[in-house]
């Protein structure tokens, strides 16, 4: 019987660490190999097939460039397509304050116009701001909070998720301020992704009673933190508070689909697709 270990090797320390933790969670012994530069996993013969199954599925599911990356010392993760976000809402600004100033009136909410027939406001005013300031504040703390949600429920569906709270939160305030009401910014759709991370765990609470603690915990600090930071006498609290509450609603929804589903490419590209295509029929009114 052959009891010399087999090798599959690796082409750098990093794949040859990641592969041997692929064996490892598959219950496969295997031991690092360092000969000069070259690095490999020596298993067992008769583990052998069953090892480069393992490393080739890992290959599959990981090939390409990542866009969620965990982070060091922490169990979160970020995806890195929130920068995309801010890219568009900047190029947004630009073209509104720039290139069309006059686009910037014709897409912010105005209570009078909304009820008297102009709906589009509600969404074109996501993605609007009032100067520099205002964009740099939203775009800092967005891509944060959309970064997370991106890796929690894919970034499709949490961009088009946070897009319509943001709209439900003009909405919110369009009916609960008393007279004439102009507002604008993405605020609303960061008090969204601020939302859903708040119940992204609440499926949990049913499958597991020890975590309903944590789960109530981590609600609660997201709430302090939406006081801390959408609670400033400039801003649109009722946009921020409705924008928050519509996220969460949303979040609680999502956190009960199987979140392999909601970050397949079909999903990702149907949700964008989607949100893309209000931003552009929205605008188009607008401009009409």
């Amino acid at each position: 019987m052959n009891t010399e270990p087999t090798f599959i090797r690796a082409r750098s320390r990093r794949q040859v660490m990641d592969w041997g933790l692929v064996l490892a969670s598959q219950g496969i012994d295997a031991a690092i190999v360092r000969e000069n530069d070259t690095w490999a996993l020596a298993v067992a013969p008769h583990e052998y097939d069953r090892a480069i199954k393992a490393v080739d599925q890992y290959v599959t599911e990981n090939r390409g460039w990542k866009w969620q990356h965990s982070l060091p010392g922490s169990d979160l993760f970020f995806h890195w397509g929130a920068l995309l976000w801010a890219l568009a809402i900047g190029a947004i600004y630009y073209w509104s304050m720039v290139q069309f100033p006059q686009m910037k009136i014709a897409g912010a909410v105005d209570s009078d116009l909304v009820h008297a027939g102009q709906w589009w406001r509600l969404f074109t005013a996501v993605s609007l701001h009032a100067d520099m300031s205002h964009l740099m504040a939203n775009m800092t703390t967005g891509v944060i909070l959309l970064g997370f949600a991106m890796a929690r429920f894919g970034p499709g569906p949490a961009v088009l998720a946070t897009y319509v709270a943001g709209v439900l939160g003009n909405v919110a305030g369009l009916y609960l301020y008393h007279g004439e009401h102009r507002s604008l910014g993405a605020s609303g759709m960061v008090m969204a992704a601020l939302g859903i991370l708040a119940v992204q765990s609440f499926a949990l609470w049913h499958k597991d009673h020890s975590a309903r603690q944590l789960v109530a915990r981590a609600f609660f600090a997201a709430v302090l933190i939406l006081i801390l930071i959408g609670t400033s006498p400039e801003s649109d609290i009722v946009a921020h508070f409705g924008g928050f509450f519509a996220g969460a609603i949303f979040g609680y929804a999502l956190s009960w689909l199987d979140p392999k589903r909601l970050k397949t490419f079909a999903v990702n590209f149907f949700c964008i697709c989607i949100t893309m295509a209000l931003v552009a029929i929205t605008w188009w009114k607008a401009k009409g």
